[in-house]
């Protein structure tokens, strides 16, 4: 092989973002690495001419999708305000399908998994997207297990990608992928961004959070819940703050926050562990103790339920590295 050919499918008002974020990425590899199977990325759409993205600047495309061939080593459908209609595009869907079954990997950043999935590349698959459109996409293919929360997945040789910057933790993947770890830590270190968040890391709660509940009362408690995780927050103590019986406050966390009390609290105290390992250096029994968790391993439980990794884990790949 003399190189990876990676292919970018873009669209009209796809995202410059998720595009960039790999074509840069892998050209970094090439420039810093020299590695012995360079990458060729090119971005490929409708009629191989231009493109007017999301943001409303103009991108060159490099191959026409209707006329490109395989072999590829990896094919990327980019997201962006256009995916709907990219999905909706029977042609455009069909040389995605084509393509695909000539590529190595196959993968999609953002809402590209739209696309994905209209093409049935996803069907039986886990797969994840941008969290504002997860509930729409399982809704369009109930065929696909959709979950919000990574940051990508890998289901065999199919990845996706959360929001837009996540593109560049997918990149990152890849790189280590085909290259080894260290050449995704020099990329890394040369983007001025975090070494590889996990993928199993999710979207951080801080921008994913839902918007306030309507109803007056589970607003009020939910700004308390998470202005306070260190206080009792049982739900017969917080029953009690509303005026309420602990049944009816259920009742009313199940129908506008769309969980119980309980599991609720325990969610936003992990969040809050989240950002307290992210921003500070407290040890893992003061993250506890700071959020409400009876003890380190409390805590640990809670986060590995939550994110899937423990919470030293978590704040070691957060942490950057000095460079060499």
């Amino acid at each position: 092989m003399g190189e990876r050919f990676m292919v970018v499918v873009g669209y009209a008002s796809a995202e410059l973002l998720d595009i960039a974020c790999v074509t840069t990425g892998l050209a970094m590899a090439n420039g810093i690495g020299d590695p012995a199977v360079p990458y060729r990325a090119s971005v490929a759409c409708p009629g191989g001419g231009p493109i007017v993205c999301g943001s409303g600047l103009t991108l060159m495309g490099q191959q026409s999708l209707e006329r490109l061939v395989g072999p590829l080593d990896t094919l990327i459908v980019s997201g962006g305000v256009g995916f709907e209609q990219a999905a909706a595009d029977a042609r455009l869907v069909g040389h995605v399908r084509r393509l695909a079954a000539e590529s190595r990997r196959v993968a999609s950043v953002c809402t590209g998994a739209g696309v994905l999935a209209a093409a049935g590349l996803l069907d039986g698959r886990r797969a994840t997207t941008h969290w504002r459109f997860a509930d729409r996409l399982a809704a369009r293919h109930p065929r696909v297990r959709v979950d919000p929360a990574p940051i990508y997945i890998r289901d065999e040789h199919v990845y996706t990608a959360a929001g837009i910057t996540s593109a560049l933790d997918l990149t990152l993947a890849f790189i280590e992928e085909d290259h080894g770890p260290e050449l995704a830590r020099q990329v890394a270190r040369d983007l001025v961004t975090y070494l590889q968040r996990p993928g199993n890391q999710a979207q951080m709660s801080v921008f994913t959070a839902a918007p306030p509940p309507r109803d007056d009362l589970v607003r009020e408690l939910v700004a308390h819940i998470t202005a306070h995780p260190d206080h009792d927050l049982g739900t017969v103590a917080l029953a009690a703050r509303a005026g309420v019986t602990p049944r009816h406050l259920t009742r009313l966390f199940t129908e506008h926050v769309g969980l119980a009390p309980a599991r609720f609290v325990r969610r936003a105290r992990t969040e809050a562990a989240a950002q307290l390992l992210a921003s500070t250096t407290l040890p893992m029994a003061g993250v506890a103790a700071r959020c409400g968790f009876g003890s380190a391993e409390a805590l640990r439980q809670a986060f590995v339920g939550r994110y899937g990794i423990p919470p030293s884990r978590y704040r070691a790949a957060l942490r950057p590295r000095t460079p060499r």
